[in-house]
């Protein structure tokens, strides 16, 4: 172990990137608790509200890629210092200047601050994992699986904190993120941080691009530049433009000089297919995770609201359920190996969401159980297995992976289990009510083509009891979706076993380990 290595506290780093961890999950939490109060306050329309919303998830996507090109030749240290002034700035912004601003203000800087917000979470996570699996690289699902206890930790801590508060003013409630960013900024303090294991090991800048390589590109750029032309209304030719543009400047910049042209060397410009077919795995899997996440309390509002539980039951149940099964991977990831905790996990979830569909009254909360196990290990297991098998693309392919999910929830998956809900609504009420039918549903047009949904504006027409009517429908359709969305991890149920077939053609799975270069500092 050279001197640098040997002067980093791996221990007291990894409980520093714990809590930061739980910083970005406590601003998650709160922010969505108080998006109503802002809007009441400031006058906001639901469209701007919305936009504040998503003003901080998407920035963190792009960023946790983009970081990660330049995260290893700025440093760790410096990296941590810009998530810690972008969660104080935040903060600031917004629990101290825009309340004394007038409503238009107000928006613009609430809308900064969630920008700024969610650069600073992905930053967070550009760092904190490419440092886990480098300080504890013989062990990195373990480790990366108790790392994420951190998010379900904070959504549990936070959404507690926030269901304590009641109707106390949401300042407060926002808040709380000045708690765990102050303790993992005290923590990081002069701390030393490791060089990452592809930087050590001597594998290149451009190697680490060329094993994210040309595949992966064709799925990220597209998906990035449609986040973006989403958000600026950008025209489609555009997008189209971007995208090829983009593809063609990445292509070039690892592409081998002619004179040295090798099959090789085209092949490795091409990129790991490992890494490609675990991006693709990573679209239904954070769309099982996140996206059933975003939309279950909702879901579940009217059932909880019968046994007289908060909507948010289901969701804090399930995320204690992580924290602590997290915490103890260790030994289960010994027993099974991530491919094979991967297939067990993908096929307790989907009979879960199956369960949950079905299910009424307390028996909801015991189901909840199934896909609360079910979803504890799939995206600290994914990082783990892409950091053991694409090692030499160092924090860019580690990242890409959590990026590439989060965008595809975002982009993809939200909206198609919003279709989901729209047509099982369309078609019960169809089914039981032919007439109110034809009066409310009209045919829309989305990103994944025509679907038919409930007009709101022709429903406030009908009367009382018509409309009463509609919601027990729509209720119930919405809370029986929910099967529909077991088809997300049955996918990776058939996905896994495929790779599992594959190792083991293989001899096995085995962890591909990198030799430390000892001449780096």
């Amino acid at each position: 172990m050279n001197t640098h290595q040997s002067q980093i506290n791996s221990k007291w780093l990894f409980k520093a990137s714990f809590i930061a961890l739980i910083a970005t999950s406590f601003a998650f939490v709160t922010r969505f608790a108080v998006l109503a109060d802002w809007g009441r306050q400031f006058n906001l329309s639901s469209t701007q509200m919305g936009e504040i919303g998503g003003a901080g998830v998407w920035p963190f996507a792009i960023s946790i890629i983009l970081f990660s090109l330049v995260v290893d030749r700025i440093g760790y240290g410096t990296a941590m210092v810009f998530a810690f002034i972008c969660h104080i700035a935040y903060g600031v912004m917004a629990v101290f200047w825009a309340p004394n601003a007038n409503p238009d203000q107000a928006y613009a800087i609430l809308f900064g601050a969630s920008v700024i917000l969610a650069l600073g979470n992905g930053t967070v996570e550009a760092v904190i994992n490419p440092v886990v699996a480098t300080m504890f690289d013989r062990d990195k699902t373990k480790w990366l699986n108790i790392l994420h206890a951190g998010w379900p930790a904070g959504l549990v801590g936070a959404g507690l904190m926030t269901m304590a508060m009641g109707g106390a003013d949401w300042r407060y409630k926002v808040g709380l993120i000045f708690i765990p960013t102050l303790v993992y900024g005290v923590m990081i303090y002069k701390q030393k941080w490791p060089v990452q294991e592809r930087v050590a090991a001597g594998v290149s800048y451009m190697e680490m691009l060329r094993e994210f390589g040309i595949l992966a590109s064709l799925l990220v750029i597209p998906i990035i530049i449609r986040q973006i032309a989403v958000v600026f209304n950008l025209p489609l030719s555009t997008e189209i433009i971007l995208d090829v543009a983009l593809i063609f400047a990445f292509s070039y910049s690892i592409w081998p000089e002619k004179e040295t042209i090798t099959q090789s060397k085209l092949s490795s410009s091409l990129g790991s297919p490992m890494l490609f077919i675990l991006m693709l795995i990573m679209m239904p899997l954070a769309t099982t995770e996140i996206g059933t996440d975003g939309w279950i309390t909702a879901l579940m509002e009217k059932a909880m609201g019968d046994i007289g539980l908060p909507a948010v039951t289901v969701l804090v149940y399930t995320s204690a359920i992580m924290m602590v099964l997290r915490f103890y991977a260790g030994p289960i990831i010994h027993r099974f190996k991530p491919l094979g905790l991967l297939i067990i996990s993908s096929g307790v979830a989907a009979v879960g969401l199956f369960l949950l569909s079905k299910s009424t009254g307390m028996t909801i909360l015991f189901v909840a159980t199934f896909y609360g196990l079910g979803k504890t290990f799939f995206w600290p297991t994914m990082l783990g297995v892409v950091s053991e098998q694409c090692p030499k693309g160092g924090a860019l392919t580690l990242n890409a992976i959590g990026g590439m999910g989060m965008l595809a929830v975002g982009v993809l998956g939200m909206p198609f289990i919003g279709s989901l809900q729209d047509n099982a609504s369309s078609e019960l009420l169809m089914e039981k009510n032919p007439t109110i039918y034809s009066q409310i549903v009209v045919e829309k047009d989305g990103i994944f083509g025509e679907y038919n949904a409930i007009d709101q504006d022709k429903k406030t027409e009908l009367s009382n009891e018509n409309q009463s009517t509609v919601n027990m429908i729509v209720d119930e359709a919405r809370h029986g979706a929910l099967a529909y969305m077991a088809i997300f991890p049955v996918i990776m149920l058939f996905s896994y076993l495929g790779l599992n077939f594959y190792f083991k053609s293989k001899g096995g799975y085995e962890q591909i380990i990198l030799k430390t270069n000892q001449a780096n500092p």
